[in-house]
């Protein structure tokens, strides 16, 4: 069992949002959280407006492809977070499931690349706060007894 957090980004067709999160996970955690995406069903390409919101902020999901999830992942990964409220995924025990109810600017009449960027930003504020929960959690009794070790 690693010590590194991990986190499987869940949406249907695994070319935007899901993209995006793990992107953004990859990006601003680095190797502090193993981030994977997948899709309930996946589509044939990704996102090229969602790609092109990540690369604004440095962030790099062009050599990714839609995917199904991985059953042997899905047992091993810590946390599941499905983006949006379509996609389901029944987890296995032991696997934490959270659904983040992302932002869709396209109800309120935005559209193209201003709308991924508002996509983009609401999934990285929720990245940010993720990582901040799984890097540097709450101190327990448990981590303050070990620290004088």
């Amino acid at each position: 069992m690693s010590d590194i957090p991990s986190v499987l980004f869940v949406c249907v067709r695994n070319g935007g949002k899901s993209q995006m999160a793990a992107g953004l996970m990859r990006h601003l955690a680095g190797d502090r959280v193993e981030a994977h995406s997948a899709g309930t069903n996946p589509g044939t390409s990704i996102n090229a407006l969602s790609a092109e919101s990540l690369t604004e902020v440095g962030a790099d999901m062009s050599g990714e492809t839609p995917k199904p999830i991985d059953p042997a992942l899905l047992a091993r990964v810590d946390l599941v977070i499905t983006l949006g409220r379509e996609a389901h995924v029944d987890v296995p025990d032991g696997v934490e499931l959270r659904t983040w109810d992302t932002d869709e600017p396209s109800e309120r009449g935005i559209e193209g690349i201003e709308r991924m960027r508002h996509i983009r930003d609401d999934i990285a504020d929720r990245v940010n706060a993720l990582i901040t929960e799984l890097v540097h959690p709450q101190p327990s009794d448990h981590a303050a007894g070990a620290a004088g070790v």
